[in-house]
Parts: structure tokens; sequence; C-alpha cells
């Protein structure tokens, strides 16, 4: 650790401003070893840290460091000349981040898409399949605070780097040395000799066309689109440009952009976080329809990189009320089939796709519709790899993906969740309930009395430490020893363990299998069809518990959530 610190310090390679930085911490045992103990590990979902100085955080010498992991494995894949895309959000340092990246790809040959300025994160997912390129990046911390950055990696299905290949890249880059063994190209010389294309309005326009044609219903924007009043906030972020011109070419006229919040800005000024999963990020959305007396029908919210999409609504007493990323999914749901079967345009074997973490109120939809419902693991990649298995095979058709954490995704354009497509298909329903005389929230009140009460609650438990992903681990070994045969008084049904690919019934012990790859989760299956979930976030030093609760009424499944809820405060 030591020995980092001080090669750091010594090496010729590293900027005075970033060694004036770590000569600061001299001393300070504790944040070298936060810094320098455990090194950034390059996974599916890339990297994503705090920036600061120290191969366990984000800077140039990180992301160079593993850019060249990557571009080794794309060099074992002969997939130079098919090139890399990249792509970044508003965030300090995200253009400069991307242009390393760039920089090291070029010295190593390989072809690069660079995005003339920041873009969503699906945009980027379309360019690679647009493109034709073997790989992406996106410099992008999506919804965290200002003080993160991170770096995702796509392969060439416009999916994020699957586990194998994320393995290989791990593994070369703990073999190259941070500062000897990677090369760069100076990132003018490689736009001078070709070997970066800057790209830009055709992507975008080729993007848009297929986010428009995920229209259901695009007639009841064209024909209430007047009518339909919805204020827009980026969040500061990259869905400045491509979601209001969505929005206004699909017929939404009367668009109103919260201007204290729609440009790009880093520091994100406006918010404490910019994720649209909290109603705080849109106090200033809701204070300019309240000042300007606007009779607002929705508020949109996506997160810097616009790949999430969060919904504020009025209630039948005229207050704004936020969505949960689940009923959001399980209200498109319901348009979609409904939709579909009016227009004449289901697909044959319809089929949706969740997580397994989201409610189970978007599967209740699909029962009783007759449409397929498919349960992947936490991660969009997921998504996207069933949507591939459909392409080659023809076993579905498939109609939706969705996660509980606001993402969604209505089309096979792309292969990660799109906060532009699903921005204009819940325009579009609230025209299309407009038309019929209802709110969004009366459509949803609708959902619930037809299919069920279910409500859900997330609950994110801090893991602090020098190596919060050993302490997690640790902590999941322990939940898995004691094991759970009931939850806050609830007894639990079925215990499955998808690290170990078990089910084990608790009536008679029999065990089945989950079905699903490997991951570190523990799902319990309660007796009242309630779920209770406990995973480790990808990305952060967090155990998140997923609280799935089902009533007979609201009030039923209020107090379920309570007790649930207050259980959890009892294993953390």
């Amino acid at each position: 650790m030591m020995d980092m610190y001080n090669k750091w310090l010594s090496s010729p390679v590293v900027d005075e401003a970033t060694k004036e930085e770590l000569r600061s911490i001299a001393g300070n045992t504790e944040e070298i070893t936060a810094r320098f103990g455990v090194p950034m590990e390059f996974g599916t979902a890339g990297l994503r840290s705090t920036m600061t100085a120290g191969t366990g955080r984000m800077n140039v010498y990180t992301v160079a460091h593993n850019t060249a992991g990557l571009a080794k494995l794309i060099l074992d894949k002969d997939g130079a000349d098919r090139g890399v895309a990249i792509a970044y959000d508003s965030r300090i340092n995200s253009i400069e981040f991307a242009k390393v990246s760039a920089e090291v790809l070029a010295a190593s040959g390989i072809k690069v898409y660079y995005f003339e300025s920041l873009r969503p994160t699906p945009e980027l997912s379309f360019a690679i399949l647009h493109l034709g390129c073997i790989a992406g990046i996106n410099i992008t911390a999506s919804h965290n605070a200002m003080e993160y950055n991170g770096y995702k990696a796509y392969w060439e299905d416009g999916a994020q780097l699957p586990p194998d290949h994320a393995a290989v890249v791990s593994k070369t880059v703990a073999e190259l040395d941070i500062f000897d063994d990677v090369k760069k190209m100076p990132f003018d010389e490689a736009v001078e000799k070709g070997i970066v294309k800057i790209i830009g309005a055709e992507v975008d326009e080729a993007y848009m066309q297929c986010v428009l044609a995920c229209g259901v219903c695009p007639d009841a924007l064209r024909e209430y689109g007047d009518s339909l009043n919805i204020i827009y906030t980026p969040l500061h972020g990259a869905g400045y440009k491509l979601v209001p011109e969505v929005l206004k070419r699909a017929g939404v006229n009367n668009l109103r952009l919260v201007a204290s919040q729609s440009t790009p800005d880093g520091r994100f000024p406006t918010v404490k976080s910019p994720n649209p999963e909290s109603k705080a990020c849109f106090a200033d959305g809701i204070d300019m329809a309240l000042s300007e007396g606007i009779d607002c029908d929705l508020i949109l919210a996506t997160d810097p990189d616009s790949d999430r999409v969060g919904i504020v609504v009025k209630d039948k007493n005229g207050m704004f009320v936020p969505f949960s990323g689940n009923q959001v999914g399980a209200l498109l749901i319901e348009y979609i089939i409904r939709g579909r079967r009016e227009k004449g345009t289901m697909p044959a074997n319809p089929c949706i796709i969740k997580s397994v973490v989201s409610s189970e109120l978007g599967e209740a939809v699909c029962v009783a519709n007759g449409v397929t419902m498919m349960n992947v693991l936490t991660g969009f990649k997921y998504i996207g790899e069933k949507i591939k298995q459909f392409e080659a095979d023809g076993s579905y058709g498939f109609l939706f993906g969705y996660e509980e954490s606001y993402g969604y995704l209505p089309g096979t354009y792309a292969r990660d969740k799109d906060a532009v497509a699903a921005s204009l298909l819940i325009a579009e329903m609230a025209a299309y309930y407009k038309k019929n005389g209802k709110t969004l929230y009366e459509a949803m009140a609708e959902v619930y009395e037809k299919y069920g009460f279910y409500k859900e609650a997330g609950i994110s438990n801090v893991v602090a430490g020098i190596d919060p992903m050993k302490t997690m681990r640790e902590k999941m070994s322990a939940f898995r020893s004691e094991g759970l045969t009931e939850v806050g008084g609830i007894a639990v049904k079925r215990a499955r363990d998808y690290k170990s690919g078990e089910i084990v019934n608790l009536a008679d012990n029999s065990v089945s299998s989950t079905g699903l790859p490997a991951s570190d989760m523990l799902f319990y299956e309660l007796a009242d069809g309630s779920s209770y979930i406990i995973r480790p976030s990808g990305t952060e030093p967090k155990i998140k518990v997923y609280i799935l609760a089902k009533g007979e009424t609201e009030a039923d499944v209020d107090a379920k959530l309570a007790t649930l809820t207050e259980f959890t405060k009892t294993l953390f």
C-alpha cells in the first residue's frame, strides 16, 4: 500500500496537482489505506468511485489503466477495426476520462467513435449496434452524488460487459503496470490520423427514429398533445436535448423545462443527489407548476446519464405525488398490452421481462392478460441477454423490460434502460388516459383495484471500512449461516439462494433450482404472498433490502410494509 502511494509520488507520469493532493494526506494512514489499500475492481458494471487520487478511486490514471485492460480484450477478439463508441455525461471530469479512454484505445490502433458532447447512456448502447462496434464506454456514475464518477463498459450486443469478459479485463489490469504499461496517443493526433472519429447528429437522428417507433398509440399524443401539460427536468444531465426533442416531435406542444436544472452541470447545484427516485429532485418542477399556475398533468425527471426516469402526478386532492418505479412499470405494462391489442400490433408470444427484485404487481398484470413474464437477475444486461435470445430463436416477441429502479426499455434497438423512450411512452400513456377521461393517478388506482394491492420499499444499508466489499461478503455469508424462518412475524414459505442456485421449501425441505446464473442474493417468499430480498449493491458499499408487500387492501399492505421495515432495522 505505502509502496504504491510512494510510487505515485515519485512517478514522472503523475501530474504535479495529483502529487500535491497526495502529499496533503502524508502520514494519514487511514486515508492512504482507503485510496490505495484495495484497487477498484472491474466488474460487469464497470467502475465507480469518488474522484480523488489513488488506485481505488476514479482518476485519469485508473481510467487509462482499466481501458488498457479493455483494449487487450478487444485486440484478442480481433476487434480493432470494428471500433469502440465512447460517450459521457455532465459530471466533473467526464470529458477528461472519456478523452483519456480514447487516447489509450488509439495507441493500440483501435478505432474510436467519440460523441462530440454529452449523450444519454441508451444512445451509447444504440450506437454500438448502429455502428457495428465491438465495444462501448460510457463515463458516468448515473444518479450518484457529484463526488462520484464511473466507467461503464459495453460489448458488441449493446449490453454491459458479460461476466467472463469483465473477469478477463480485471485479470489483465492486475497484470499491467498502471504507468509503464499504459500507452496513449494524444487525442488531437488520433483525430487527425482518423483513428478517432467524432460522431453526433447522424447517430442522434437514427436513435430518435428508433425511439419514436416505440410508440404504442402515437395518435393519442397527436390528438391530445396540445391539451397535455408536461414539465420536464434533466437534473443538469444528458437528457436536456433529446428528451424535449423526442416529446415535441411526438406531439407534446406544451412541454416546459425547469430552467434551473436544464443546463448540464456536474455539480448538480439544485439537488443533494440527482436521483429521480427522490421526490426532492422534483421540488423545482413542482414550485414552477405552482408559481406559474400550470395545470400540470405530469412532471418527468431523468438522471444525469438519462437512463432512469421518475414521475410526479397529481392525486385526487390536487397534491403532487411521486410514483415508484414499480408503479410506473405496472402502469406501462397495462397500457402497452391494452394499446397493442387495440392497434393489432401485439407480437406473437409476447413477453415482458423484469428484474427479480421488482414488484409482483407487473407479473399479476401479465398473468391476467395472458402475457408471459420472465424474471432475471438485477442488471439490465440480463434483460439484454433475453432480447438477444428471442431474436436468435424466435421463441418470444419482446414487449417491454424494466427494473424497479426506474429503468425501462420498450424496444430492441438498445440493450440498456432508456429514459428518453420511457419519457415518450409515459407522455403517450398520459395522453391516452386523458383521452379516456382519466388521470394517471386514477389509472394507477384502477390497476390496484383490478390486480391487487402491492407496495414496496427499498432500504440501503451503508457498509463502512477500508474494504467494504469484503465486509459485505462476510455479512451476506452470516445471513446464509443464520437462515431466516420468519420475517417480521410472517413465516418464510420458500428461501431462494441465488448464489448456490437453490430454492428450499421450508415445509418439507425439498430443493429446486432458481434457473438463473449465480448471484449474491437471498430471496424469501413469505406465506402471505409478500417477498423479502437481501443483496449487496454492485456499484456502491451498500447492502440493499427490498420489501415487496402484498395485501388485501391498501391499509393492509401499508401495515405490512411498516412491519417489515421495522424488522429490517434489527438486521443491520
